[in-house]
């Protein structure tokens, strides 16, 4: 099962996708978010490219694993694209997925403004690539 994942911001949107068994999360793509909302050509040619079977998007918890009001805007998004992609949607928790990512670009030797653009992308695969080892994990133990 491929999985796409989306990291909704108020700006960009990253998209990472994962290998059709659903083990490996790679990330993909940044958009405008405001494209992806609107099911434009751009958005609607990575599902070509694709076709996931499913939609997991991140869910902005807090520290104390609350959902707050931004988490309230994005779930909002996140049914909207589900809706208008006809895709069964998913959601991970991302917390901390922006701050690790900005941490592994900062090793590969990017800097602030290289990295613009690249966050969104590797935040979304790294919460689509524990969203894929807790499944992996729960199959296993059933």
């Amino acid at each position: 099962m491929r999985v796409l994942a989306i990291d909704i911001g108020e700006v960009r949107c990253g998209i990472a996708v994962s290998d059709p068994r659903g083990t490996i999360a790679s990330p993909v793509t940044v958009l405008p978010t405001r494209a992806v909302l609107a099911n434009a050509p751009e958005f609607r040619r990575v599902l070509e490219d694709w076709e996931p079977d499913l939609l997991l998007s991140g869910l902005p918890k807090t520290m104390a694993g609350e959902v707050g009001k931004q988490a309230a805007r994005i779930r909002a998004a996140a049914e909207q694209i589900s809706r208008q992609t006809g895709l069964p949607l998913d959601f991970a928790d991302e917390r901390l997925s922006s701050r690790e990512a900005k941490r592994i670009l900062r090793e590969q030797g990017l800097s602030e403004r290289d990295m613009r653009g690249k966050v969104d992308g590797v935040a979304a695969s790294l919460f689509l690539q524990a969203w894929l080892d807790r499944q992996h994990s729960s199959e296993s133990h059933k």
